[in-house]
């Protein structure tokens, strides 16, 4: 029996050496890919392969599955929160803002525009404008695997900025969805106070599918850190990834995807449908600047959302977006004011909530890239700048840009994207460019190449989004019209449009 005992166990000793043995030769199987679904700025639809079981623990010819990217509780509760803080800035903060703005008659049509474009690009994201953002296909568009959400369920993990960092996929689908949302909303206050609120609808679903989705995708889609291991590896993804993502075009929160690619199309529906009755000859100042001042600080506070989230983590740079969304809208704000107080005398209410916007505006595609003090300065220029566009720049285009949609969110996005270029180099305090293959900050950075490749992601965003806004208000125009009556617009849209008042008379 002593002997059989000794047997076995001698055999199992064997076995044991030589399956490590074995192993050892040939070389670990690796385990698994996990498959993250979506990076900060794109799906991961490919990772990095999980280390191999060490050859002398392995047991069997099948190594032990590789441990999944953790989804971090703290990460999934602050993008949930920066979600939430979205909404709040387009449903009420922007449409109180716009709403201060426009006449009393007109109130409940910018409020009613607002509100239900949120609603609807809510609905035609999850059928099909993530997938078209945010899954590959090629340069230029995504493909269609994820339509209505197609294998996003609760298990579906999306990757962040960092290699291994994971959050649930389905908070990242939302909070996106809050970004494609208020970016169309925000067109609405070039032509609001004549338009048909029937041909906003058409025109925003044609604007969204053909202009934001490609854009978002250019800019924000590549394969995500984990694909990236070596040189090799970092060639496929920047194959594989957006256009203006390839080129190295950094929009941390979308100063090119969001608000020029809004400015530039609100401009051209300016153009295309032409001037209110009475520009120019009848007072149309703000009926409800206090409901206007209420907006822009919902505005405010939601935008810490805005760009702190774009981050996907909690973490240092997520407080550094922070910071630099509350810096520099307050030395816009202080800008904008006293160049104004200087040109016309005194600092009007309108005035430093503008600058406010125009300050945030501007910081949203540096945020995470730039130093404090780069915040500073990318404020005050964006202050001045865009006080100059909504005065002398709108007098010299001609166009009847009813709230100023081009000269504060088309100019503050295109100087803070060029801006961003200036202050994310490391010489001045920014965080210069990652190198996902060293795994640390680049040593070298050409502000001026840095620069020539935002102005190329900005000249992108202009003629893009530009021909794409004037097809598609050609076509509203030329099938249910773009205008109401001249008589309809007199009586104001919140009786012509909607059979109600935003005020009992």
């Amino acid at each position: 029996m002593k002997k059989l005992f000794a047997y076995l166990a001698l055999t199992s000793v064997l076995a044991f050496g030589g399956s490590a043995l074995a192993q050892d030769k040939a070389g670990a199987a690796p385990a698994p890919e996990a498959k993250p679904a979506m990076a900060a700025t794109a799906p991961a639809d490919t990772a990095k392969p999980a280390a191999a079981a060490p050859a002398a623990l392995a047991t069997d010819a099948t190594p032990p599955e590789a441990p999944k990217p953790k989804v971090d509780k703290g990460d999934t509760a602050w993008m949930l929160v920066a979600t939430v803080l979205v909404i709040l800035m387009t449903i009420p903060g922007l449409a109180l803002f716009y709403a201060g703005m426009v006449r009393s008659k007109n109130v409940l049509s910018v409020l009613m525009q607002v509100f239900v474009c949120f609603c609807l690009i809510a609905v035609l994201w999850v059928i099909y404008g993530y997938s078209v953002a945010f899954t590959g296909g090629n340069a230029f568009f995504g493909g269609f695997s994820k339509m209505f959400l197609s294998g996003v369920n609760a298990d579906a993990v999306a990757a962040t900025f960092s290699k291994g960092v994971v959050i649930p996929e389905l908070a990242f689908v939302a909070f996106q969805l809050t970004f494609a949302a208020i970016t169309p909303a925000l067109i609405v206050g070039a032509f609001a106070e004549r338009v048909k609120f029937s041909a906003v609808l058409v025109f925003i679903v044609l604007w969204f599918t053909f202009a934001y989705l490609p854009i978002a995708h250019m800019v924000w889609y590549w394969d995500g850190p984990d694909a990236i291991t070596d040189a090799k590896t970092l060639e496929t993804v920047t194959a594989a990834g957006g256009w203006l993502w390839a080129k190295g075009a950094l929009d941390f929160a979308g100063g090119t995807v969001v608000h020029l690619n809004a400015g530039i199309a609100g401009l051209v529906g300016a153009y295309v449908i032409g001037k209110r009755v009475g520009y120019g000859k009848e007072s149309m100042a703000p009926h409800n600047l206090p409901l206007t001042m209420i907006g822009a600080c919902l505005l405010w506070v939601g935008w810490f959302g805005f760009n702190a989230g774009s981050n996907l983590e909690a973490n240092g740079t997520t407080a550094m977006a922070f910071l630099n969304t509350l810096v520099a809208t307050a030395s816009a704000t202080l800008a904008w004011s006293l160049i104004e107080s200087f040109g016309k005398g005194k600092a009007s209410m309108l005035g430093a909530v503008s600058g406010a916007v125009a300050g945030l505006v501007a910081i949203t595609p540096a945020c995470g890239f730039v130093g404090t003090m780069g915040a500073l300065v990318i404020g005050a220029v964006a202050g001045v700048v865009c006080y100059w566009g909504v005065n002398g720049l709108k007098r010299l285009l001609g166009a009847d840009d009813s709230l100023d949609v081009f000269g504060v969110h088309g100019i503050g996005g295109a100087t803070g994207a060029i801006l961003t270029g200036v202050f994310a180099a490391p010489s001045l305090g920014g965080s210069g460019i990652f190198d996902y293959v060293t795994n640390k900050t680049a040593d070298a950075y050409s502000i001026w190449d840095q620069v020539v490749i935002q102005a190329t992601g900005c000249l992108t965003t202009l003629i893009w989004s530009g021909v794409v806004a004037f097809i598609a208000f050609k076509l509203v125009d030329l099938t249910i019209g773009l205008r109401v009556t001249e008589e309809e617009e007199r009586e104001g849209l919140d009786v012509s449009s909607h059979g109600e008042g935003a005020y009992r008379m």
